[in-house]
């Protein structure tokens, strides 16, 4: 029982730090009615995978291809910070957009390319 007592006492006090060190360096935080309100910047980061089909080689439509793919992840970053602003962002900034295009090929897969994308930003709350 009293082992059981200092773990849930350790579990809370580790619990209050990590809340608070996280408040910290997020910038000014304020309690209020609706609950935690953030006054300083927030990052906000979105992740996208899909699958594009189509031959997978070193010829020009692959090669079409692969560009078109990468041009859809830079598009929805683009358009991220609009829907940002829509929902919860007063002001917003892109950091950084990231792409990665794996060929996939071989008898029992369908040939293309996996795409993944990432991109960060940093918004200031409405």
């Amino acid at each position: 029982m009293k082992v059981r007592s200092l773990l849930v006492s350790a579990g809370t006090a580790l619990s209050i730090m990590t809340a608070s060190a996280t408040a910290q360096s997020l910038g000014r935080a304020e309690l209020g009615s609706g609950g935690l309100r953030q006054d300083g910047p927030v990052r906000v980061q979105t992740s996208i995978n899909f699958f594009v089909a189509g031959p997978s080689g070193d010829s020009e439509e692959a090669q079409k291809l692969r560009e078109r793919a990468r041009r859809a992840v830079y598009e929805m970053a683009a358009r991220e910070c609009d829907i940002l602003r829509e929902v919860l962002a007063r002001d917003c900034r892109m950091e950084s957009v990231n792409t990665n295009v794996n060929r996939q090929f071989g008898p029992q897969q369908t040939e293309g390319f996996n795409i993944s994308g990432s991109m960060a930003f940093q918004i200031t709350l409405k």
